[in-house]
């Protein structure tokens, strides 16, 4: 028997800090108290030593690149990354090549994942304008839900046929996740942009070409249709101010229908940055400006924003070094997004209590996660402690994402993952992954 007891700790749960100890016991948490004595000389203890224990966070929102991109990242990196950030189980979505739009290649990724993946695991099933049979197929028990591009995306995966997403919305019990961007308003900056400046169109135009109007306009009409049918929808990656006029704090989560994301770059960056990161930080929906930022720490501290997430989506160096019109979107981030809001924290924009809630709670909540996402008695031991005082700088040398590079590189952090449990197994400490693929498959609670 797996036996480990965690001594110390300032333990970080459901809006409460409290200083204790944790005693794990195979892959779960067995008991939680203000002092646990190991009853045994084979239980291993690891003394916190003061710093704060939160629950693994959950990443709704990752591309890990596997199957058919891997020369970017793979499901075995790409884990390693995010188990080194503290992030012990992620949703990956279905712009792999082939797309994930038929049962059997959605399955074909969950095999992949069995055999490589150091952190939990689930993929979300693709929609297209003719698969709609596919989806309905979709096993809402160990599937996170349906994953809908309404802007262009790799391959078949833009689903603009009004009919269809009716039929989608209207027909499907699971959470819907959109990524929503106009493609007509899109494309009609873009073409403006190429009328002043040909090809040699600047970074600096990405936030105007795929502009404030073009994502409320895509989110206001996926909430407008979930309103309509009565569907479960998850809105990823919000980007604007403006979008936070679609949102309510009016109710508490359990009894949302619609629900609200935001990734760590629209929190951290703003349009002023791509003078000198480029096209390191561009991504879609694009980074925007400081006052969109602002808003979205507001609406994020008081619960119009649900969850933050990475929409991890790696490049590599060459891709990203080529001209605007070239350069793909999209970016590393699993390894740094928890150090990021503790970050955060310390520039007193959030608490830890939040930073918990959003990243570990309410993913859990909003995909109905089977025991993970807390620290309880019971639950999976999916466990991270931070030292929030241990600082280190983001070097090439320290960065675990296959592609080799972040938009973090040569930032200092001032808080540091120390250790990380994923189903009870320490897979990383001191500061190194060990050789330990401890994931398994999420399960849900529908």
């Amino acid at each position: 028997m797996n036996k480990v007891l965690i001594k110390n700790a300032k333990i970080v749960n459901e809006g409460t800090i409290f200083e204790g100890d944790v005693l794990i016991e195979n892959d779960l948490i067995v008991e939680i108290a203000e002092t646990i004595s190991a009853k045994s000389s084979s239980c291993k203890i690891i003394d916190a030593e003061g710093n704060f224990l939160i629950p693994g966070a959950i990443d709704d929102q990752v591309h890990f690149r596997e199957p058919g991109l891997t020369h970017k990242g793979d499901i075995e990196s790409e884990s390693k990354a995010a188990v080194a950030g503290g992030i012990t189980s992620f949703i990956e979505q279905p712009n792999t090549v082939p797309n994930a739009v038929t049962q059997e290649i959605l399955e074909e990724k969950y095999q992949i994942a069995a055999s490589k993946s150091y952190a939990n695991y689930s993929f979300m099933m693709g929609a297209t304008n003719d698969n709609l049979d596919e989806v309905l197929k979709t096993n809402p028990r160990n599937v996170a839900g349906i994953k809908i591009f309404l802007g262009s995306s790799t391959g078949n995966m833009l689903v603009d046929n009004e009919e269809v997403l009716e039929k989608i919305f209207s027909s499907t019990p699971l959470l819907i996740a959109v990524h929503c961007e106009d493609e007509t308003t899109i494309k009609n900056n873009l073409e403006k942009f190429k009328t002043e400046f040909g090809d040699d169109i600047p970074v600096t135009a990405h936030h105007l070409i795929r502009s404030e109007e073009a994502c409320y306009l895509s989110s206001s009409k996926a909430i407008d249709l979930a309103k309509k049918t009565g569907a479960r929808l998850h809105v990823f990656h919000l980007s604007t101010a403006k979008e936070m006029e679609l949102f309510t704090n009016k109710i508490p989560l359990e009894e949302k229908k619609i629900t609200a994301e935001v990734c760590i770059h629209h929190l951290w960056f703003t349009n002023d940055d791509y003078a000198t990161k480029g096209n390191f930080i561009k991504w879609n929906p694009a980074v925007k400006t400081a006052n969109d930022r602002k808003v979205l720490w507001e609406a994020l501290n008081d619960g119009r924003i649900d969850v933050i997430a990475t929409d991890h989506a790696p490049h590599t160096l060459e891709e990203k070094k080529q001209s605007y019109l070239k350069a793909p979107s999209g970016g590393p981030l699993v390894q740094h997004a928890v150090v990021a809001m503790f970050e955060a924290y310390h520039q007193g924009k959030i608490s830890v209590e939040k930073i918990v809630e959003k990243m570990c709670h309410n993913p859990a909540k909003i995909f109905k996660i089977e025991k993970r996402g807390f620290i309880k008695e019971g639950y999976y031991a999916d466990l991270v402690i931070v030292n929030s005082g241990l600082p280190w700088s983001v070097k090439k040398e320290n960065i675990l994402a296959k592609c080799g590079w972040s938009p973090f590189e040569g930032f200092t952090f001032k808080s540091r993952i120390t250790h990380t449990f994923v189903n009870g197994e320490l897979v990383y400490s001191p500061f190194k992954v060990k050789d330990i693929r401890a994931g398994k498959r999420l399960l849900f609670n529908r």
